[in-house]
């Protein structure tokens, strides 16, 4: 399973949401290991590729980067939305795989509870850029 991969995730079941809401989430780009986790060294090895969106409504709020900051934090860094970013509840420690639960904590400190509804390996860009449907 390692390499870079598209990640899905969306909004699991809460209050106010009892069926979750598969148009509020975020779709993520990051190199997995062979575990399914997040991989450190490759993630540090091409930061450029490592890109999120929320996207609410199924319209996008805002774009990124996922970076690995102090301790095992990562950080959905959001560009010039300081008021969106949010980090993963333990995100380094996560088996990204379909049907598994991964917490997002967001700028206000609120936790929400998001399912892997896609993982999709990525080929590697031949122009650099990124895409992500």
């Amino acid at each position: 399973m390692s390499g870079f991969h598209h990640i899905r995730l969306e909004l699991a079941r809460e209050p106010g949401h009892p069926h979750g809401d598969a148009r509020d989430g975020w779709d993520i780009v990051a190199a997995l290991d062979e575990a399914g986790r997040l991989d450190l060294a490759a993630c540090r090895a091409a930061p450029d590729r490592c890109f999120v969106r929320r996207f609410v409504r199924d319209a996008t709020v805002a774009t990124g980067r996922l970076r690995h900051t102090v301790g095992d934090r990562w950080l959905l860094d959001l560009d010039g939305r300081d008021d969106l970013d949010a980090s993963g509840f333990r995100l380094g420690e996560e088996q990204f795989a379909l049907g598994e639960y991964v917490s997002i904590v967001s700028a206000d400190g609120q936790t929400h509870t998001y399912g892997v509804e896609r993982l999709e390996p990525i080929e590697t860009p031949a122009s650099g850029g990124q895409a992500i449907a």
